[in-house]
This record gives structure tokens, C-alpha cells and sequence, in this order.
């Protein structure tokens, strides 16, 4: 089980920037995948979270409206597009694989500790 997170970067803010996350080793149809961000001195935390089974996601009050997390049909990727960045969106972005098939309707399966297999992180800087 690999995941493998890409294209951050230093931008201004209010732009908008899209996240890859690349999985293979598992099959992505019957799995849960989470985003999670930490930034320095600060503990991590869940950005958003998607059930890749029936499409069902679950977003953190802070990026609510802003974040987008998808996948493309047929790919083994998942996407977090952001928008309207902000300074407190800087930090070390992660996605993981969740210990469940699927959210479970749970806000509590959007928590680190229910995800394994963590890949490594991209950083994302936001400029004020």
C-alpha cells in the first residue's frame, strides 16, 4: 500500500491550488482516503476526508466551502483542490488510508488515528 502526496507549493493569498495524491497496492473503489495538514508546532490535523465507494466526503469547519476533494474516474488519484488559500492553510498536507472501507456516515472516521498507510507529505505555503 502506497500513497504518494504532490504539487504543493508557495502562493499568494487567495489563490487556489490543487493537491494529487497518488495510491496504488489497494484497491482504491473499496477505500476511504483522508487529507490531513500539519503545520509547524502544531498537531495534525484532518482537512478532509472521502469514501471512495459512494462518493461521500466530510470536510473540516476551516476549509468547509473552500476544499474540494475528488477523484477522477478511472484513476487511482485523489485530488484536494483549494481555493481562497489562506495563511493559516500553510503546512505539511498528507493523505493516508483509512482502517475502514468507507466514512461510515462518522465525522469520527475523518480523524488521523483511524488512518494508516501515510504517505509523504507536500508543503504548502500560503503568503500573506
Amino acid at each position: 500500500v502506497q500513497l504518494q502526496a504532490s504539487g504543493g507549493g508557495l502562493v499568494q493569498s487567495g489563490a487556489s491550488l490543487t493537491l494529487s495524491c497518488t495510491t496504488s497496492g489497494f484497491n482504491l473503489d473499496y477505500s476511504a482516503v483522508g487529507w490531513f495538514r500539519q503545520a509547524p508546532g502544531k498537531e495534525r490535523e484532518a482537512v478532509s476526508c472521502m469514501s471512495l465507494s459512494d462518493g461521500s466526503t466530510d470536510y473540516s469547519d476551516s476549509v468547509k466551502g473552500r476544499f474540494t476533494v475528488a477523484r477522477a474516474n478511472g484513476e487511482n488519484t485523489v485530488y484536494l483542490r483549494m481555493h481562497s488559500l489562506k495563511p493559516e492553510d500553510t503546512g505539511v498536507y498528507y493523505c493516508a488510508k483509512s482502517k475502514h472501507l468507507d466514512l461510515g456516515g462518522s465525522p469520527s472516521r475523518c480523524s488521523a488515528h483511524e488512518y494508516v498507510s501515510w504517505g509523504q507529505g507536500t508543503q504548502v505555503t500560503v503568503s500573506s
